[in-house]
């Protein structure tokens, strides 16, 4: 058994939830987990960089010089890629339905060998829900320095509908440097791999526990 250990907002530990050691055993080929990682980088491009091949310049259609008598190679227009202004040659193009499909069941398990590994390295964190009457980024930095993660990037998971004082925490970490809150169904493995530290309120551990299992994100 692994535990999981939770913290009130002062960062003091207050408790530990166990996780089978079965749960941590997810079977991910390491090239799947990278396969899925560049196909959400990839999916996030704009695909809108574009230039003019020579058919498309807007230059003079006559010879630059002479064909003979001026012992200069033969050109044929001003619109040729090694003029100045000229035509690009293999340049980027607007490239349309360049989506990659990531299969549902190897999206799962990348996300899953993810989470495990936060476990196994010990930097999963659950964070007991308290009333917060309003935003305060003060307690949430002491918090973060509490736990020692202060200059260390965290992704905070949350669960909807979030409660007042959940809203608030929330709202807490809008000035904090690399400190991020998301609700699980946006949780993916770039989240995951790119932050440090993974912090999750009480009431979404239900939900990443099934995410653990290999379910969908809910």
């Amino acid at each position: 058994m692994v535990a999981v250990k939770k913290y009130d907002l002062s960062g003091k530990e207050i408790g530990a939830l166990e996780l089978d050691d079965a749960l941590l055993d997810v079977k991910a080929h390491p090239q799947s987990v990278k396969d899925y990682l560049v196909a959400i980088r990839n999916n996030a491009r704009q695909w809108s960089a574009s230039t003019k091949t020579r058919a498309e310049i807007n230059r003079t259609g006559r010879k630059p010089h002479p064909q003979k008598g001026g012992g200069r190679s033969r050109q044929g227009d001003l619109a040729a890629p090694q003029y100045k202004g000229g035509g690009i040659v293999f340049g980027p193009r607007p490239k349309f339905d360049q989506h990659v499909r990531i299969n549902r069941k190897e999206r799962r398990a990348a996300i899953a060998a993810l989470i495990a590994e936060k476990v196994r390295e010990s930097r999963l964190h659950i964070l007991a829900e308290e009333e917060m009457e309003a935003p305060r980024t003060k307690q949430m930095a002491q918090f973060f320095r509490q736990r020692e993660i202060n200059g260390r990037s965290a992704l905070v998971l949350g669960i909807l509908p979030l409660s007042a004082g959940g809203e608030n925490l929330k709202r807490s970490l809008n000035n904090l440097p690399k400190k991020e809150f998301i609700h699980v169904p946006q949780l993916n493995g770039y989240l995951l791999a790119r932050s440090q530290e993974l912090i999750v309120l009480e009431s979404a551990w239900g939900s990443l526990l099934s995410m653990l299992q290999g379910g969908a994100c809910e």
